[in-house]
């Protein structure tokens, strides 16, 4: 096991409601589950997001903290928070990584695995 290491895991929803396709506008939110996986205690300190749409337009985002938090982690605890993001395309996709600084100073980045934002399929 590895001593400085977070589990990231996605799920996400096409926010209909929100969406307006005669206008290019497709809202999608997304639910990550951060998990420290490793054998040390840390901290999300910043995060690194790719947001990149079905015509390779490409955005990244930065900043500090997860939706206004910088968790603390202890091995095996998760934090779990809800956010969004705006495409001009039906389907796209988003990746990155969460900057951490473990209790003894470490610094290390955890993977956001890459993931899908689509439409839901419809039958007709």
């Amino acid at each position: 096991m590895a001593a400085y290491e977070m589990q990231v895991s996605v799920i996400t929803k096409y926010l209909e409601e929100q969406s307006n396709p005669d206008h290019a506008s497709f809202v999608f939110a997304y639910t990550v589950t951060i998990k420290n996986t490793g054998t040390v205690p840390a901290q999300v300190i910043a995060r690194h997001w790719i947001i990149t749409d079905a015509k390779d337009h490409v955005e990244e985002v930065q900043g500090l903290g997860v939706v206004g938090h910088q968790p603390f982690l202890q091995p095996g605890q998760s934090f779990e928070y809800s956010s969004g993001t705006q495409l001009k395309t039906p389907q796209g996709s988003m990746k990155g990584s969460y900057f951490c600084v473990a209790e003894d100073g470490h610094r290390f980045d955890a993977p956001i695995p890459e993931f899908v934002l689509s439409l839901p399929r419809t039958l007709h």
